[in-house]
């Protein structure tokens, strides 16, 4: 891998909360254009590295490097204006706006104007308005779900309302998406839809490192694997070296007749 491939680099990054060490030294890289997983049973850590790389959460140690811009220490949206926005495990969608007003709330780190200006109704106002707007329903679409633009955001079912997350994080024009278990609560049909729509959006130019515990999907839909336990990162790899990996098929994928699906 050469570094100029490289867009995202994360070095010995440790979380400590008191005495138990949830994310411990954990050091991998991803590539541009990538679609790259972390996976791992409950308590592996994963949750905790995402929100330290998307400044949720400050490292104890280690860093967080995108690009040329150190993340470590920069607050979330100091890190979505770099370029890396994420989704959550559990939907966050504003529930009193409509699907498309939910995806300019997006986009608003890439307007120019501040409340003083938006509050004259400047020319200037309503014409990025109208460019937010427009911006929102692009992504929209590339997502599938532009036809759901005026629709109120609880109506939605369930996979549209993932859907919309996505949308919406792709709204101020990311180069990196972290995604926490898209595939969580949705059923067959909804997933594949998802899995088309990230296949998609990695060929339009986007990378995506994601969270994820259906196995089918992880081995179907990355390029690499990185696997942790108890916040130590134990394994790495593509797909096939992964499931080939004893110590992994042993502590993670299990036997043949056990189901492969993580808590």
């Amino acid at each position: 891998m050469t570094r100029e491939n490289v867009i995202l680099k994360v070095d010995n990054l440790t979380k400590q909360f008191g005495g138990v060490i949830a994310v411990n030294e954990v050091s991998f890289d991803v590539k541009k254009g990538e679609i790259f997983a972390v996976i791992g049973p409950n308590g592996a850590g994963k949750t905790t590295l995402f929100n330290m790389i998307t400044g949720v959460l400050p490292s104890t140690s280690g860093q967080v490097v995108f690009e040329n811009h150190k993340l470590t220490g920069k607050k979330p949206y100091q890190i979505a204006k770099i370029g890396v926005t994420r989704t959550f495990q559990n939907l966050e969608v504003f529930s009193n706006m409509t699907v498309i007003e939910n995806v300019m709330t997006g986009a608003h780190l890439t307007m120019k104007t501040n409340l003083f200006t938006a509050g004259l109704r400047l020319p200037m106002v309503v014409k990025e308005e109208r460019k937010t707007m427009e911006k929102a329903m692009e992504c929209l679409e590339r997502v599938g779900i532009a036809h759901l633009a005026y629709k109120m955001s609880p109506t939605l079912p369930y996979g549209s309302q993932r859907l919309l997350e996505i949308a919406r994080a792709a709204a101020s024009n990311p180069k990196l998406i972290l995604l926490d278990e898209p595939m969580a609560g949705l059923n067959s049909e909804e997933s594949r839809q998802l899995i088309e729509v990230i296949l998609k959006m990695r060929e339009d130019g986007l990378t995506f490192v994601f969270v994820e515990h259906d196995m089918e999907t992880v081995m179907s839909m990355s390029d690499r694997i990185v696997v942790m336990d108890n916040g130590v990162k134990i394994g790495e790899g593509t797909p096939e070296e992964v499931y080939q990996n004893p110590k992994i098929v042993a502590a993670y994928l299990g036997d043949e007749e056990e189901d492969t699906v993580y808590a």
